[in-house]
């Protein structure tokens, strides 16, 4: 792995791979494998960033067989569901098995066409010229926090999931997370576990719960095998599972959803994979309540009126892709600020420009990053 000094000698035309976590390096091994020189530049000082971040009792939801890069599959050791501190084993060593360069301490600000070329900005006012660019920073790039009304004057703590390790700094505390996708759903069992004195967790929008494997068979594998049904079918099926695997926790304020399972995918909405949110709701050791409307001094206040003074507020309220100050002048992103194209396509107007792990399939995110990283490298080797 090379440091930031030995940027000059990975200036001679090779495709940037800009993101040196799982997307990053995948597509980096794939363009290797076609004889194409490819060099990642990884803004922070080692590969897998992002979940060197993440919260201690990660694991993947997708299974460990149906999680492998390119070139690499993750070692049986790992048990079905791969924790983080394997998967970031994991990515260390791929990079090394890989023989991937990778340059650290290094972040890209701007990309721009040069002719067939792309220059790069990066740090210390370099300029970088490579003959593709493979646009890798991250689902998880940028915590977003809302604005809510009052926050600023807030006096008890609030602060983004994305600080939060674990359970121990909340023992005996009144909690309140707010957000109930995957990360504040298990965030929320961990405080329980962890000894929090009482968990809440505010619902804006009511998700939908799936079992992460029913009867040994995987929601990755259920997930795979209906990316190309009909919505409408998918929707029936996944309303009927979810009523033999999901019990109703309508009398403990988590009714089931009124819309379609793969519709709300559609819409970018992934559903929950139960990992104690089910039990811990069901027991009331986790308590649903409204979203999370404004806060008035040492208190928060609910959409519905109601206001609770948690010790903490934890917001587990996504990320932003923010892409916009690196490509957004080039016409690539739609309205919400995605990359309007993806895998081994680029935009019609951006010919070498690819992106990948920007989207959160239901079939897994580490899966759809293996496909396109082979795609990413059959259309720059073509080229």
């Amino acid at each position: 792995m090379a440091d930031e000094k030995d940027i000059t000698l990975t200036n001679d035309r090779p495709v940037y791979v800009i993101g040196g976590g799982p997307g990053g390096l995948a597509a980096a091994a794939a363009l290797r494998e076609r004889g194409v020189r490819a060099v990642v530049l990884e803004k922070s000082e080692s590969v897998g960033a992002s979940w060197r971040r993440h919260y201690d009792r990660l694991h993947l939801h997708t299974t460990r067989r149906l999680s492998g890069l390119p070139g690499l599959a993750m070692p049986r050791s790992f048990g079905r569901w791969a924790s983080r501190d394997n998967v970031i084993r994991y990515l260390e060593k791929y990079a090394e098995f890989h023989e991937l360069e990778i340059v650290t301490g290094v972040e890209v600000s701007r990309i721009e066409q040069s002719g067939a070329d792309w220059l790069l900005h990066a740090t210390g006012g370099r300029q970088l010229t490579g003959r593709a660019v493979v646009v890798a920073t991250g689902f998880n790039h940028t915590p977003r926090l809302p604005d809510w009304p009052g926050r600023e004057a807030y006096t008890g703590e609030l602060l983004h999931a994305r600080e939060y390790r674990n359970a121990a700094p909340y023992a005996g505390k009144d909690v309140l997370v707010v957000g109930v996708g995957n990360t504040g759903a298990e965030i929320a069992v961990d405080l329980v576990e962890g000894g929090a004195a009482r968990v809440r967790i505010a619902v804006r929008t009511i998700p939908h719960i799936v079992r992460r494997s029913t009867a040994g068979w995987p929601a990755q594998r259920t997930g795979i095998l209906v990316r190309r049904l009909p919505v409408r079918a998918v929707d029936r099926a996944g309303e009927i599972m979810c009523r033999i695997a999901v019990p109703d926790l309508a009398e403990q304020g988590l009714p089931r959803p009124d819309t379609g399972l793969y519709s709300r995918v559609k819409e970018g909405a992934i559903p929950v994979q139960d990992v104690g949110l089910i039990d811990a709701v069901r027991t009331g050791k986790v308590e649903p309540v409204a979203a999370l409307d404004s806060f008035d001094a040492d208190k928060a206040v609910l959409a519905d009126g109601t206001r609770i003074s948690p010790d903490v507020v934890i917001a587990a309220t996504g990320y932003r892709r923010a892409l916009e100050g690196l490509v957004g002048h080039l016409g690539v992103l739609d309205d919400r600020g995605r990359p309007t194209a993806h895998g081994g396509s680029s935009p019609g107007t951006a010919p070498g420009l690819y992106f990948t792990g920007f989207t959160n399939p239901i079939s897994g995110m580490f899966r759809e990053m293996s496909l396109d990283a082979r795609r990413i490298a059959r259309s720059v080797a073509g080229r």
